[in-house]
């Protein structure tokens, strides 16, 4: 395993590879590219054996920006044990069997084939991103672009489980996911000196281009996300602003309106307030949380402030 080099700024990538070949070329490729933008702008920790790089993203992961894997028969069984732990991570896909015999089955007609037209791969998440790893001049700007999809990635999740397990392992895997975003776009800003990328929001995920389906499961999402801040908003909970951002990046990248959030949180009050008289409480307390709205809204402000590109 190679030694990574400590620097918060640059894009730390693990890699697995089986092959001694794709591994050299991998990381001859990553410095070539470094050297022709002119920084050494990543980091690479490699690993041969499943159970090391598993091992390692299970203790690390939350450092790793990137995950670069060989396209091999197993490789599902990975994403499904990856997804199961809610270690959601911008991931590439290096195939270099033919398209017939990929375990991912890429689309011929372009090499960066993105997985959402394999059912396998989203096992782990939809923005995980094929290419031809016999050809890998490009390797950076695939690293960069399985970044980007990743911070597109929509947040939301299935509400269908059947179970209560089923539903807390969707939420757990959304707010994994929500947390990895923001942890990421973080660390780009810093590097590159604007938020780039991550204000990059994907029209197609807007709430008004969504179907009945999906804006029935999102607005579910937000309202669920929204009763779990209300309950914890007067409580000593150190996650309380993670919490908010989560709800916040959500609203944003699906462009959800102003007017609907405080809807989320009138019928909210109502359903509380209901309770309260059949308790035969008084509903004053309720007044208290309208602070929770101006925080959550203040929050949402910020974050359209902060994706306004500023002058140079």
């Amino acid at each position: 395993m190679a030694s990574p080099q400590k620097s918060h700024s640059k894009i730390a990538l693990c890699a697995l590879l089986q092959s001694d070949a794709l591994a050299q070329a991998l990381a001859e490729q990553l410095q070539t590219y470094s050297s022709a933008e002119g920084d050494d702008r990543f980091v690479l920790t490699q690993f041969q054996q499943e159970s090391d790089f598993l091992q390692f993203l299970q203790q690390r992961h939350a450092s790793v920006d990137c995950l670069i894997v060989e396209g091999v028969s197993a490789l599902s069984n990975l994403f499904h044990t990856l997804q199961a732990q809610s270690i959601l991570i911008p991931t590439l896909v290096l195939n270099t069997q033919s398209p017939e015999a990929s375990p991912l089955t890429p689309s011929t007609d372009n090499i960066a084939a993105v997985a959402e037209r394999s059912p396998q791969a989203t096992l782990y998440h939809t923005a995980v991103l094929q290419v031809d790893g016999t050809n890998l001049s490009h390797v950076g700007d695939f690293v960069e672009e399985a970044i980007a999809n990743f911070l597109n990635l929509s947040g939301t999740v299935s509400l269908s489980c059947e179970t209560i397990p089923g539903i807390i392992s969707a939420l757990n895997v959304q707010r994994s996911l929500m947390k990895q975003q923001q942890r990421l776009a973080e660390k780009l800003k810093e590097r590159l000196g604007y938020l780039g990328v991550y204000y990059k929001r994907n029209p197609a995920h807007f709430l008004r281009h969504m179907n009945e389906l999906e804006r029935q499961e999102l607005l579910a999402q937000l309202g669920a996300d929204y009763r779990h801040i209300i309950l914890h908003y007067f409580a000593n909970d150190d996650d309380l602003n993670q919490s908010i951002d989560s709800f916040v990046n959500l609203a944003f990248f699906a462009d959800v309106p102003v007017a609907q959030i405080v809807e989320i949180h009138m019928n909210l009050m109502d359903e509380f307030s209901q309770q309260l008289k059949l308790e035969g409480r008084s509903e004053e307390i309720l007044l208290d949380y309208r602070l929770t709205l101006i925080d959550t809204l203040a929050h949402l402000c910020e974050m359209y402030r902060r994706s306004i590109p500023r002058e140079s």
